[in-house]
Parts: C-alpha cells; sequence; structure tokens
C-alpha cells in the first residue's frame, strides 16, 4: 500500500469535495444547486467544517503519498484545479454538486 498513485488520486477527490462543500455552504451556490430548499445555520456550520476537513485530508493525503516539500506543491496544484473544476461545474451542471449534500432537494425536485 505504498503507492502513492493512490494516495494522490484521494487527496484529488478530498480536495474536489472540499471545494464543493464550501461552495454549497454559500448563499447564491446552495440556490444554484438545491433551488429554494431551506437550510439550517447548521447545515451552513456543517457545510463549511466538511469543506475544511476535506481540504485538511487532501493535504495529508499528499504528505502521505510523497516527501513535504514535493507534497505541498502537489497540494497546490491540486487546490487550483480543485477550485477550478467546482467553478465549471457550478456554471454547467450545478446539479452535479448534489451529490456532496443530498438533504437539500425540494419536494417538487
Amino acid at each position: 500500500m505504498s503507492d502513492p498513485t493512490l494516495f494522490f488520486c484521494g487527496a484529488a477527490l478530498a480536495a474536489l469535495a472540499g471545494f464543493g462543500w464550501l461552495a454549497l455552504a454559500m448563499d447564491t451556490h446552495w440556490e444554484q444547486v438545491h433551488g429554494a430548499a431551506p437550510r439550517s445555520a447548521g447545515a451552513v456550520r456543517a457545510l463549511r467544517v466538511a469543506g475544511c476537513l476535506g481540504l485538511a485530508a487532501s493535504l495529508a493525503l499528499c504528505l502521505m503519498a510523497d516527501h513535504p516539500s514535493m507534497a505541498a506543491l502537489v497540494w497546490l496544484m491540486l487546490l487550483a484545479a480543485s477550485a477550478v473544476a467546482v467553478g465549471m461545474a457550478l456554471s454547467t451542471r450545478p446539479a452535479w454538486l448534489r451529490v456532496l449534500w443530498p438533504r437539500g432537494r425540494s419536494a417538487a425536485a
């Protein structure tokens, strides 16, 4: 289990999920993804915590895959790519982010 490829793939998925959760914590992006479905202040807090934990997990997985200087470089590149990917998903297919927080579905959806 010393294959760094698996750690880097996990880090990429964790970064994508982390930025997705942070985006869903914002009112505008929540409405893009879930419409008028209500959300509580606790859900906003949970989304922010999940986002931060996702980004921290991404860093931890990068550190497990390689030495710290290379891991930090790869992590920063993953952050940039993940932020762009979430932004593009929000602009073209916002419903894809429902996978990250499905509780916001309204009765009409």
